[in-house]
């Protein structure tokens, strides 16, 4: 009988003799199964986002580290000033560009110079930008001192450019807002079309920031109310450090305010919303509720729809007529031609005036309602003002209207002429009995006061003539230093800007004859 185990130089795993048995060997087969694994070196990191391994150093002692004893490949651990320079030599590869892909070879060369002692190759280095990135290792102040070493503007183009700071790669854009998990891979595309994604808003802040200042007040676009999803907060805090240097650039507080309003109105050109193009001050609002000017609407409609059926019913069949009938019979089964017609007409048209009345009531009991209300509380304020608006009822509108060029000189020459008070001497008695009292102590403004008193601002309530929403003094929380200092110097100065003294005028007639005199109401 042959034998079959000559070739085996040693006992059997886990101390099995060639146990006879369907499971003989079983559990010594798993142990050993085990200790190969364990024995085996690791071949990819455990966590997606891990750092590439394979970096190996060439005796640089920050990136010494002990292999394992099992003889695995070495690692080399990654210093904070290491990664600075990593990112260093990205910036400087990339010069100021976004979407090229020709910049690995500047990107090692340059890091070669940061970091001669170490030695790796460009796939190696690509990896370990794409992880510094995605990782979150440095916070976005960081990264934009960093690109600011690495490409320092040099000409009047570079300083445009530079007025918007690159916040590459941030964690907090568009993208990013999913939290969807990424993977370390050897290709830039997720790396080039975030910078895209960045390039892109950096390019409509500037046009933003830039319109806005040739734009008077006045005519500015009304910013509507965006949704607070996460992909809007995401875009408003991926402009956050975009700002900074156009905030830092600001003289006084309208300067400022125009920065703000264009960052606005960027991040509502990002996120699709509809802005209007007609300034505010072009077209007022209609006092009638949107829900009532829809039921006038519907009845208008059903009232040009009765008239049109009432025609077929006496015999007028042009074409525009019966294509209305039919779509006023649609989905009901009721053919023109059938014998019943007249008096499927005479019921539809039945349906129409029935609901035309239950619209109209609806109306009236709204007004009724509305006019109660306006009565009482007219009532408690104000009484002789209510029994003269039940005597005499306001009628407007009855005489020509005054010339507006008139009205403008008039009231301009009221408020916009500088006044010379004359002094009398009982100023310089009220000044001598005020000179013993003690002044009141300086008041400083910080930035913890600006951010405070946004914070307990209603998001959308209606803004200024600046057109500027609390919510956006909130989401951009990079202004609340320069607002704090520019406060801080109009009160030391003495001095408001014109946007604090700026308003819109309403001219309210007194009474039915429009050339009297008007009534001023802000």
């Amino acid at each position: 009988m042959m034998e079959y185990g000559r070739t085996r130089k040693g006992p059997l795993p886990g101390g099995r003799q060639g146990a006879s048995g369907a499971g003989a060997g079983r559990g010594s087969m798993r142990t050993a199964s085990r200790a190969r694994g364990a024995a085996r070196p690791p071949s990819s990191p455990s966590h997606p986002s891990s750092p590439p391994a394979g970096l190996v150093s060439a005796g640089s002692s920050r990136a010494q580290q002990s292999a394992p004893a099992s003889g695995g490949v070495r690692r080399m651990h990654w210093t904070t000033q290491m990664n600075s320079n990593a990112l260093r030599a990205y910036f400087g590869a990339k010069g100021g560009e976004t979407g090229c892909l020709a910049y690995r070879a500047r990107m090692h060369r340059l890091f070669a110079e940061l970091e001669p002692s170490l030695t790796v190759t460009e796939q190696n280095l690509s990896d370990r930008v794409r992880y510094i990135l995605r990782s979150n290792i440095f916070d976005v102040a960081e990264l934009e001192r960093l690109r600011r070493e690495a490409v320092p503007s040099s000409d009047e183009n570079a300083t445009a450019e530079d007025a918007a700071p690159q916040m590459v790669e941030q964690p907090a854009n568009v993208d990013a807002a999913v939290n969807t998990p990424v993977v370390v891979d050897s290709n830039d595309d997720g790396t080039v079309a975030q910078e895209l994604e960045l390039e892109h808003m950096r390019s409509t802040l500037e046009e933003a920031v830039v319109e806005t200042r040739s734009t008077p007040l006045e005519n500015r676009p009304r910013l509507p109310r965006i949704a607070l999803s996460k992909r809007n907060r995401a875009v408003v805090r991926a402009l956050n450090p975009m700002l900074v240097t156009y905030l830092e650039a600001s003289r006084d507080l309208c300067e400022t305010d125009s920065i703000l309003f264009g960052a606005a109105l960027a991040v509502c050109r990002i996120i699709g919303a509809k802005v209007s193009t007609a300034g505010r001050a072009t077209g007022h609002s209609s006092a009638i509720p949107a829900w009532r000017r829809r039921i006038e609407e519907r009845i208008a409609k059903a009232r040009a729809l009765i008239g049109r059926l009432i025609c077929f019913r006496s015999g007028n069949n042009r074409p525009r007529i019966v294509r209305t009938v039919r779509m006023a019979f649609a989905g009901t089964n009721v053919s023109l031609s059938q014998p019943d017609i007249t008096q499927k007409l005479t019921e539809r048209i039945d349906d129409l005036k029935q609901r035309i009345a239950a619209w109209g009531k609806r109306i009236r009991r709204y007004t009724e309602r509305s006019t109660r209300f306006n009565q009482n509380r007219l009532f408690q304020s104000d009484q002789k003002r209510l029994y003269e608006s039940l005597e005499r009822p306001m009628v407007s509108g009855t005489g020509p209207a005054p010339n507006q060029a008139d009205t403008v000189v008039f009231w301009r020459g009221l408020w916009s002429e500088p006044v010379n008070h004359s002094e009398g001497p009982w100023t310089e008695v009220v000044a001598s009995q005020c000179a013993g009292i003690t002044p009141m102590d300086p008041v400083i403004i910080t930035p913890d006061d600006v951010a405070e008193a946004v914070r307990r601002a209603p998001n959308w309530k209606s803004p200024g003539l600046d057109g500027l929403h609390h919510y956006w003094l909130k989401g951009f929380m990079v202004c609340h230093s320069v607002l704090a200092r520019q406060f801080q110097e109009s009160l030391n100065q003495k001095s408001l800007p014109s946007l604090f003294t700026t308003g819109i005028t309403h001219l309210v007639p007194k009474d039915q004859e429009l050339k009297a005199k008007a009534r001023v109401t802000l």
